[in-house]
């Protein structure tokens, strides 16, 4: 099949050219603009207990005050507020609320601080719209206009809240998407010219993935608004890398077949054709296992992950099919000018460095195996130490940006938990009013609960059918102690709720209990799935049921030990209080699955030289000698493209970034070079069982596809592969 694929592109490359230009101008014409959303509930189902209390919060107090933006003052030399600055404050409260700003409903003066240094001016937005683009443009227009009615005042104004987050976030992700796409071409760019010396192919996959780029951003907003699915900045930023990344990887697997090919003395148009058919199998299974892998994020209970598995899908399956067509066109009409001006392509290298890992795991399987079978082992012990952290908005940004400063200065000044309370919604299960007399002691008891400041009787709805109980905690809401308080506060508030009443738990820290409860149900959904899924494919690949369970054994010990060093990293060494509590799912999906790519590559390298007549070992040190500098090269610039990630400056892309290359570095550089064909080289015949697909194949007689010069038959296609294994045997 992928010889026929490779001979239509080859025949007809202009049309392929062409085709690829019209969908890329129709798509990136009529495609809707991506929405974005950075407000955490969005992304929990219904059926969550925080949910369920934002819903009634909504029903039942519909015009309750919830700030979406904090106002904070302070004297400029840090001293106590004097009673003209209060005056200051209320003047500039009451002239932002005349402004009448876009999404502002009431703009309310805050209590001040216990020491008398801050006080605050509270903003409520319209809820419908929290955490969309236009309430962060509302906290654009308010931060600007505090900050001018401050000029002349002895006071220092800064704008925090979910809507200052918001916007922070925004500016924080287009600097960090700038900053990883000029890394990305940086790193493609160079790396390329020091592999092949040729300027041409080494611009020519960024031109052409900049186009498939185009492509695939214009089908993700459409799939998005289809399908009516969450979306997040942080996804703009992982795209760049997945599409650059991968698509630089089926670019290096193809060009480094078609230059064997060339050396094999293939006519140039055929070359590609015998190179597409050769290394066609294994991008394709290559990016199946992707594909698969990021379209079981679909069953995560997360919208943040439900919106990336289909988005990142669609990245990687417009990148395959650039692989098989337009690449392969674009390289056939350039032909061998692309390796302009080197002259090396024209030569078998030694390979001196790969033929010689390729001898020692030929040699000494068994050792090899337990070696890097160990290095795996010791960093995955690493995994013990993993703790979670759920505050998205601190970890998306630089602590240094001003809504952060603002939650940090208020966490110092007020009760940690004030600036994100948790609220005990008690409703009546029989539509009768609530009995008052049983407030107090609900109030008290729920106060009593470890890890609570205050707890009180806030408001009560017109029917007397639910009371709302405002409860601080002595936490900030995204600890892991502020989780397991509000945990303590469910129990209470449900057990102790009267007769004839239900309790609902909100707020954020009960938000975030939540997210907990799902990740942890991802882990055991998403996971096995995805595994089983990318076995299926490995065993259609390779015809075998054996192969599959130690490839994808490898990989999950390739996950356990990215997760311990990035623990070891960033919560041992760096002092963080947890990791981000999705990186595991990111960064299972990203090694489990690019992870294989190189797996595959190298198992289908090996598996042809098994075909050619070699016994396992032999066939598994010519593997490693021939494809390894295949491997090496992709591994080094996909790990790199991930490591720019690092370069946005905020934590859940640094760690993002850390992990996900590193753990690629782990599948191309210990797993595919040595654990996997050191394996393959020890189970030997049986690794294939039951389709004996390491087996010499019966090439039938009969005219194959003719490309460029003339018919080329299957006797002819056998020859050059006996003639391009006596270059490599030189």
């Amino acid at each position: 099949m992928f010889r026929r694929i490779g001979a239509a592109v080859v025949r007809h490359p202009v049309w392929t050219i062409v085709a690829w230009l019209i969908a890329a101008v129709a798509i990136v014409a009529t495609a809707p603009s991506l929405p974005s959303n950075s407000d955490e509930s969005s992304f929990l189902p219904k059926s969550y207990e925080s949910i369920q209390a934002a819903d009634l919060q909504q029903k039942a107090f519909p015009s309750a005050f919830t700030p979406s933006a904090i106002a904070l003052y302070q004297r400029t030399d840090g001293g106590k507020l004097t009673a003209h600055d209060l005056k200051d404050v209320a003047r500039i409260t009451s002239e932002l609320g005349g402004k009448h700003i876009d999404q502002v409903q009431k703009v309310v003066p805050g209590p001040p601080s216990k020491d008398g240094r801050y006080t605050m001016t509270l903003v409520q937005m319209d809820s419908k719209n929290a955490g969309q683009p236009k309430q962060a443009d509302a906290a654009k227009v308010l931060r600007d206009d505090a900050k001018q009615l401050a000029k002349g005042t002895h006071l220092d104004v800064k704008l925090g809240g979910s809507a200052a987050q918001a916007l922070d976030q925004q500016d924080s992700s287009k600097r960090g998407q700038a900053l990883i796409g000029i890394g990305t071409f940086v790193i493609i760019l160079v790396t390329l010219l020091i592999i092949f010396r040729a300027p041409i192919l080494a611009v020519l996959p960024l031109i052409l993935i900049g186009l498939v780029s185009a492509v695939a951003n214009g089908l993700i907003a459409y799939a998005t608004k289809l399908f009516d699915l969450q979306a997040n900045s942080s996804i703009s930023s992982i795209l760049i890398v997945v599409l650059f990344g991968v698509g630089t990887d089926y670019f290096l697997f193809l060009m480094f077949r078609y230059r064997e090919r060339l050396r094999a003395g293939d006519e140039s148009k055929q070359a590609m054709v015998n190179a597409v058919g050769r290394v066609g199998e294994a991008i394709a299974s290559a990016a199946g296992a992707v594909i698969i892998a990021f379209l079981a994020l679909v069953l995560s209970t997360l919208g943040f992950l439900k919106q990336m598995g289909p988005a990142l899908a669609i990245a990687v399956a417009a990148t395959l099919v650039a692989g098989l067509t337009l690449i392969p066109a674009v390289v056939s009409l350039i032909g061998p000018k692309v390796f302009w001006p080197s002259k090396s392509w024209q030569r078998e290298p030694e390979n001196a460095r790969f033929a010689a890992l390729g001898r020692g795991v030929q040699r000494r399987p068994a050792l090899t195996a337990v070696a890097s079978g160990l290095v795996l082992i010791a960093l995955s012990l690493g995994t013990l130490g993993y703790h979670a952290t759920f505050d998205l908005a601190s970890g998306s940004m630089p602590k240094t940006k001003e809504s952060m400063v603002v939650q940090d200065e208020m966490q110092k000044a007020y009760s940690a938990g004030a600036a994100a309370p948790t609220d005990v919604y008690l409703s009546s299960t029989d539509g009768k009013p609530l009995d008052k007399a049983a407030f107090g002691s609900y109030a008290q008891k729920l106060g009593a609960v470890d890890g609570v400041a205050s707890a009180r009787m806030a408001q009560l709805n017109k029917a007397g059918t639910t009371a709302d109980f405002t409860v601080t905690l002595k936490y900030e809401a995204s600890t892991d102690k502020a989780i397991d308080a509000v945990q303590r506060v469910r129990d209470v508030a449900h057990a102790d709720a009267p007769d004839g009443t239900k309790a609902l738990v909100g707020g954020m820290s009960s938000i975030y209990k939540d997210i907990d409860t799902a990740v942890n149900h991802d882990y055991r959904t998403v996971f096995p799935v995805a595994a089983l899924l990318i076995m299926v494919i490995l065993g259609l690949l390779l015809r075998s049921v054996v192969a599959p369970w130690y490839l994808i054994a490898s990989v999950g010990l390739g996950f356990g030990a990215t997760l311990g060093a990035t623990v070891w990293i960033f919560q041992k060494a760096e002092g963080h209080s947890g990791l981000m509590f999705m990186l595991p799912v990111i960064m299972y999906l990203f090694v489990v699955a690019i992870g294989t790519d190189y797996n595959i590559l190298m198992i289908a390298r090996l598996r042809e030289e098994a075909r050619e007549g070699r016994e396992p070992r032999e066939a598994a040190g010519m593997a490693l000698r021939h494809a390894g500098p295949t491997v090496a090269a992709a591994g080094f610039i996909l790990a790199a493209t991930f490591a720019t990630m690092m370069l946005a400056g905020n934590s859940l892309l640094t760690e993002m970034g850390f992990a996900v290359s590193f753990g690629i570095a782990i599948a191309a550089f210990v797993m595919a070079m040595f654990f996997t064909p050191s394996l393959t080289a020890l189970i030997g015949h049986a690794a294939w069982w039951p389709g004996h697909g390491d087996r010499a194949e019966q090439v039938p007689a009969g005219p194959a596809e003719s490309i460029g010069s003339g018919p080329v038959t299957a006797t002819e296609d056998r020859d050059a592969s006996a003639q391009d294994t006596a270059g490599r045997s030189r």
